[in-house]
């Protein structure tokens, strides 16, 4: 099974409205289990600036 989300672990209580369900639902699937965590700019907004949809970032 795959799971992704663009925020981090300790944010889910505000996604869900409620920390101990959120603390119960992170139990259960980061139990043995791999994560991965990917930094940078999205390659959707990287690909909408580069045609212009979008301002330039601050990096660039």
């Amino acid at each position: 099974m795959l799971i992704t989300t663009n925020q981090v672990v300790t944010q889910w209580g505000a996604v869900f409205g409620d920390e101990v369900l959120a603390a119960a639902i992170l139990d259960r699937l980061l139990h043995r289990s791999h994560t991965l965590v990917v930094k940078g700019e999205s390659y959707r907004l990287k690909q909408k600036r580069k045609a212009g949809l979008l301002g330039s970032s601050a990096k660039d």
